[in-house]
C-alpha cells in the first residue's frame, strides 16, 4: 500500500520540476563518438609513454563531446570547430598567468567579460565564449605538461577528434539530416491533423506545439546554408520548397480545429505518405485518395494537401519561385559587423559580461587569499552555472551542487578502486557515453555524467586519487554560492523583466498580424500584403512565442515568488497562441469563401490587443484590464473575438 507525505514534507512543486528528468531520445552516435573519442587519445598517451598528453587530449574531447548536438554536417563544423579555436586561446592564456596570483586574477576577469559578451551573438558563440573561460580557467588553476603550445594543440586535438568521427558518415549520409527533419515535419502535421476538432483542446495544443518546434528545426537546419548554397543546392531548393509547401496545411488546421469536426483518416494518411517521400527522395506519382470537400475549411485543406503533393514530387524545382521564409541573410561582413557592434552597445551584453566577470574574479580573489588546492574547481563551477542560455541561474546552481555529489559518488568508487593505468581507458569506455546519453535529461544528470570522467583525468594529471572528492565537493558549494549571491540576488532581473517585455512585444505583433491578415478587406492600403510576408509574420510571432514559452517553463523552476508569478502568467502565453491561430483560421475560411469582416471589426480586435500589450509592459502581476468586444454574431472574427476575451480574462485578477 503506498503512502503518501505529510503534508510538511511534500516538496515544492518547483523542486520536482527541477529533479524531474526530460524526456528524449538516445542519441546512439554521439554515444559511440564520445566513448571512442575520450578513450583513444588516452590509450595513445599509454602506449606511447606520455600518459599526461593523452589525458589532455581526452579532455580536449570532453569539450567537442559537449558541444556534438547538431544533426546538419555542416553545423556540426561550427558547432564543434569554431569553440576549439577559442578553447585553444583560452588554455594559452590561462597557462600565460598559472602561478602569478593577481595578474591571473585580473586576466581570468577580464577573460570572463569577454566570454560572457561573446555568449550574447547566438549559440555557436556562446559554446566558444564557454570553452574559451573554461579553458582560461583550467589553464590558470592546473600545471599542464609541455611547451606552452602543446596543451593547446592536444585539446583542440581532442575535440577535433569528435569532430572527425562525426563527419565519417558525410560523403554517404549528406542530407540525410535535414531531408529526415523535414519528414518529421510532414509526420507532426498529420499529428496535429489528428487532434483537428477533438475535445479536450489540450491534444490539440501539445501537437500544434511540437509543429511549431518541428518546424523551427528544420527551417533552421535547412536555411543554415542558405547564404552560401541558397538557390544553387538543388536538394537544398527541394527541402525549402516542401518546407514551404506544408506551411498551408498548418495554416488551415486552426480552421479545422475551431470547426468541431474531425477530419477523415484519408487525410492524415495523405501527409504521412508524403513525409515518407520527402524521406526517401520519391518523386513519382502519389495518388491522393482524398474525400470530396464540403466546406470552407475542408476546401482549405483539400487545397493545401494537393499543392503540397505536387512540390514533393516535382522532379525539379525552380529556385526563383522559393521564398525563405526566414529571410535572406546579409553577407558574412556584414553580420560579423553587426554582431561585433551589438555586442559592444548593448546593454544586456554588458549586463551578463559583468555579471560573470564579477563572479569569477571574486572566485579567483578567494583562490588567492584562501589556500585551496587546486581551487580552480570554484570558477569551473561558476563557468557553468552562469551560462544565460542554460536556463534559470537558481536552478543550474541547485542541480550542480546535487550532480556533483552524485558524480562524486561514482568518481569515490572509481578512484579508490579502479588502479591507474589501462584500466583508465576501460573506465573512459563505460564512462563517457553517459555524457550524451544524460545530457537531454537535465543539467544535474549532464553535471553527474560529467564530474567523474573529469576528476579521473585530473587524477592522471596530478596523481591524487580519492583525496581529490572532498575538495571538489567543497569547491562546488563555493561556486554555486558565489554564482548565487553575485550572479542573481545582487542582479534583481526578475522574470517579468526577462520574459513580460518579450511577451507584451508577442501581443502587439499579434496586432499587427490580425491587421495584416484582413488588409484589403480592413482598407487600410486596399492592395493585400504579400503572401509570403504574411507567413513569415506568422512563423516569426510562432517562433517568438516558442521561446517565450520555454523561458516561462524555465522561471517555473525557480521557487516563489518568481515561479508563483511565471505560473499565473504562463496561461496567457497559450491564449496568445490561440489568437494567432483564431486569426489564421479566420483568414483562410474568407480566403475559401467566407465573407470578410468589416474594418471595424478588425480595428476594435487590434486595439484590445494592443491594451493588452501595455498592460503587461507595464506591470508585473495580474491587472484588471477591460473587455469590451462586440461584432456580428456570425462574423468570420467571432472566435478571434472570444479568443482575446479569454486572454484579457487571464490577464485580470481573480
Amino acid at each position: 500500500m503506498s503512502r503518501e507525505f505529510p503534508i510538511g514534507l511534500t516538496p515544492p512543486d518547483w523542486l520536482v520540476r527541477n529533479l524531474q528528468p526530460q524526456q528524449a531520445p538516445l542519441n546512439r552516435p554521439a554515444i559511440a563518438r564520445a566513448a571512442i573519442a575520450m578513450s583513444l587519445p588516452l590509450a595513445l598517451g599509454l602506449a606511447t609513454g606520455h600518459t599526461a598528453y593523452g589525458a589532455l587530449a581526452s579532455m580536449g574531447a570532453l569539450s567537442g563531446v559537449i558541444g556534438d548536438t547538431a544533426d546538419a554536417y555542416r553545423m556540426r563544423i561550427l558547432n564543434i570547430a569554431i569553440p576549439q579555436l577559442f578553447g585553444a586561446l583560452g588554455v594559452t592564456l590561462g597557462a600565460a598567468v598559472y602561478g602569478h596570483g593577481w595578474y591571473a586574477v585580473t586576466a581570468l576577469t577580464l577573460v570572463a567579460l569577454a566570454s560572457g559578451m561573446i555568449s550574447t551573438i547566438g549559440a555557436v558563440a556562446s559554446v566558444s565564449g564557454l570553452l574559451l573561460l573554461l579553458n582560461s580557467v583550467i589553464g590558470a588553476g592546473l600545471p599542464l605538461p609541455g611547451a606552452w603550445w602543446l596543451a593547446p594543440v592536444l585539446m583542440s586535438g581532442g575535440g577535433l577528434l569528435v569532430l572527425l568521427l562525426a563527419l565519417l558518415a558525410w560523403p554517404l549520409r549528406s542530407g540525410v539530416p535535414e531531408r529526415t527533419a523535414v519528414a518529421n515535419t510532414y509526420r507532426t502535421v498529420a499529428d496535429l491533423l489528428t487532434t483537428c476538432g477533438d475535445d479536450p483542446t489540450a491534444a490539440y495544443d501539445a501537437a500544434r506545439q511540437a509543429v511549431t518546434q518541428s518546424l523551427n528545426q528544420s527551417y533552421d537546419l535547412v536555411l543554415a546554408r542558405r547564404a552560401r548554397h541558397h538557390g544553387r543546392n538543388p536538394e537544398l531548393t527541394r527541402l525549402l520548397a516542401q518546407l514551404n509547401a506544408i506551411t498551408p496545411v498548418v495554416e488551415a488546421a486552426p480552421a479545422v480545429h475551431q470547426s468541431g469536426r474531425s477530419l477523415p483518416p484519408q487525410i492524415r494518411d495523405a501527409v504521412r505518405n508524403l513525409a515518407h517521400a520527402v524521406e526517401t527522395g520519391y518523386t513519382g506519382p502519389i495518388g491522393l485518395d482524398l474525400p470530396a470537400p464540403t466546406s470552407e475549411t475542408t476546401r482549405a485543406v483539400d487545397h493545401a494537401l494537393r499543392h503540397a503533393a505536387e512540390v514533393v514530387t516535382a522532379p525539379d524545382v525552380d529556385p526563383r519561385g522559393i521564398d525563405d521564409r526566414l529571410g535572406r541573410p546579409a553577407a558574412l561582413r556584414i553580420r560579423a559587423a553587426r554582431a561585433a557592434r551589438n555586442v559592444l552597445l548593448s546593454s544586456g551584453s554588458w549586463r551578463y559580461g559583468l555579471r560573470l566577470a564579477l563572479c569569477i574574479g571574486l572566485a579567483q580573489v578567494l583562490v588567492s587569499t584562501v589556500p585551496v588546492p587546486r581551487s580552480y574547481w570554484i570558477a569551473l563551477t561558476i563557468t557553468f552555472v552562469l551560462k544565460p542560455d542554460f536556463g534559470s541561474v537558481f536552478s543550474r546552481a541547485l542541480l550542480r551542487a546535487l550532480g556533483t555529489v552524485a558524480g562524486l559518488v561514482i568518481a569515490a568508487a572509481v578512484l579508490s578502486a579502479v588502479p591507474r593505468g589501462w584500466w583508465d581507458v576501460l573506465v573512459l569506455l563505460v564512462l563517457a557515453p553517459l555524457i550524451p546519453a544524460l545530457t537531454p535529461r537535465g543539467y544535474g544528470y549532464q553535471t553527474m555524467a560529467i564530474t567523474p570522467v573529469i576528476l579521473l583525468l585530473s587524477d592522471i594529471l596530478n596523481h591524487q586519487g580519492t583525496a581529490l572528492l572532498l575538495p571538489r565537493l567543497v569547491d562546488s558549494l563555493i561556486g554555486c554560492g558565489i554564482a548565487l549571491i553575485a550572479g542573481y540576488l545582487l542582479w534583481p532581473e526578475s522574470w517579468h523583466t526577462r520574459v513580460g517585455d518579450r511577451l507584451a512585444e508577442a501581443v502587439a505583433d499579434t496586432a499587427g498580424y490580425v491587421e495584416s491578415a484582413f488588409e484589403t478587406q480592413a482598407g487600410t492600403s486596399g492592395v493585400e500584403i504579400d503572401p509570403a510576408a504574411r507567413a513569415r509574420m506568422r512563423r516569426r510571432l510562432y517562433r517568438d512565442l516558442s521561446v517565450i514559452r520555454t523561458e516561462f517553463q524555465r522561471a517555473l523552476t525557480e521557487p516563489p515568488p518568481t515561479g508563483r508569478l511565471a505560473a499565473g502568467w504562463l496561461p496567457l502565453v497559450v491564449a496568445v497562441e490561440r489568437i494567432v491561430d483564431a486569426t489564421t483560421a479566420a483568414r483562410v475560411r474568407v480566403k475559401h469563401g467566407a465573407p470578410p469582416p468589416s474594418s471595424a471589426e478588425v480595428t476594435q480586435v487590434a486595439l484590445q490587443l494592443r491594451e493588452l500589450a501595455e498592460g503587461v509592459r507595464e506591470s508585473e502581476v495580474l491587472v484588471e484590464v477591460r473587455t469590451d468586444l462586440t461584432g456580428p454574431a456570425g462574423s468570420v472574427l467571432e472566435p478571434l473575438r472570444q479568443e482575446v476575451a479569454a486572454a484579457r480574462a487571464i490577464a485580470s485578477p481573480h
